[in-house]
């Protein structure tokens, strides 16, 4: 025999959910749950059942009782007309009060679900409703509020993500104007040295406007891929050699270690090159002279693991759950903050996933997890 609560007991099968317990909730309960609040719920069902069947009887009996008085002929009697006559003011008064009060509890929560949804139709998501009234009300309510928090957060971030991009276009714009007008003013002469940081800084905003495009591709659920099978080993040696100059600069070591090594991989190999480029250039800016950066891969639970680690300075414990959130990056990174979410975008777009791990002083791990060659 189980005992719920509240003196409650079940004496069904071990195991097997009650009638009369919420189906919402699990059985056996959880330790912690409200036993009052489901007592009250199962004591509203009971005497809802109790006074419909007072209804019924009390129907059956006062036409039995009617039948018998028509027989003997009493009911032609003017003073049981008018006891007839008053009972039936009575139990009509009754029947529209019971009705208010049920109209009431249904139209309430109901009212308030209305005009919720018209605060989220002219923008305000901050709209909330009451969890009250009936189960399915309930559900309805909790769904609502749910979806209410939801379009609130997004709104927030859309309008951060405005600012955001507000910011990392005013550099450039700021270089661009800032040299255009001292060579258009003579301050500067129109040659290449006073070129190039225009140049330069046209460059960040094409590879900005990229990156914003990649987004705004994986957020619509539009960023297609040209899958193929992609030997990993080639992959990497050409991210490698775009990296060359840069780690002979740094003073850093780039290895690799494929098992086995002609691994393959089903993926758009564009798309991870320029996941494996981005990780690759964070580790180069990171790691410390006469470290190394590495990518190391292998199959891994039905699917193929890649690595990509560093000796540099780490990241900080505050900054590392949000590294691929948008926008966000470290005090001294000269990026746009947007490479490690376009790495996770494409990543998942691929049915992959990627995390991070990383200690200051002694380095940072990428782990990518994606799907061989064999699935699609």
């Amino acid at each position: 025999m189980t005992e719920p609560g509240d003196g409650q007991r079940w004496s069904g099968p071990r195991g097997e959910r009650p009638p009369w317990w919420p189906a919402d909730r699990p059985w056996p309960p959880q330790p912690g749950q409200d036993w009052r609040r489901h007592g009250r719920r199962v004591a509203r069902r009971v005497g809802c059942a109790v006074a419909l069947l007072f209804v019924v009887l009390g129907g059956a009996g006062a036409a039995l009782i009617w039948l018998l008085l028509s027989v003997t002929g009493a009911v032609g009697s003017a003073p049981f007309a008018r006891v007839v006559s008053g009972a039936g003011l009575l139990l009509g008064i009754a029947a529209v009060v019971g009705a208010g009060i049920v109209v009431r509890r249904l139209t309430t929560p109901a009212s308030r679900l209305v005009e919720a949804a018209r605060r989220i139709e002219s923008g305000d998501y901050s709209a909330r409703v009451p969890v009250r009234g009936p189960s399915e009300f309930r559900s309805l309510a909790r769904a609502f509020n749910a979806l209410s928090g939801k379009l609130e957060a997004e709104e927030a971030r859309r309008r951060s993500v405005l600012a955001d991009v507000a910011h990392e276009l005013r550099t450039p714009i700021t270089v661009i104007r800032g040299q255009a007008e001292g060579i258009i003013d003579g301050v500067y002469a129109a040659d290449a040295e006073h070129m190039r940081p225009v140049l330069a800084a046209t460059r960040s905003l094409e590879v900005l406007v990229d990156d914003l495009r990649t987004l705004a591709l994986a957020d619509a659920g539009s960023l297609h891929l040209q899958r193929e099978p992609v030997e990993l080993a080639i992959l990497v040696h050409d991210t490698f050699a775009t990296f060359a100059d840069v780690a002979s600069a740094a003073g850093a070591r780039l290895s690799a270690r494929i098992e086995p090594p002609g691994l393959v991989i089903d993926a758009d190999s564009v798309r991870l090159g320029s996941v494996l480029a981005n990780l690759v250039s964070n580790a180069l800016r990171h790691v410390h002279r006469g470290g190394e950066v590495r990518v190391d891969a292998r199959e891994f639970g039905g699917g193929v693991e890649v690595v990509v680690g560093d000796d540099g300075d780490g990241i900080a414990p505050t900054l590392l759950p949000r590294v691929f959130d948008r926008f966000v990056k470290g005090v001294d990174s000269p990026g746009s903050g947007l490479g490690l979410a376009i790495v996770r975008d494409i990543v998942e777009a691929h049915s992959g996933t990627v995390t991070m791990a990383s200690t200051l002083g002694a380095g940072t791990e990428v782990r990518l997890t994606l799907p061989p060659a064999h699935e699609s």
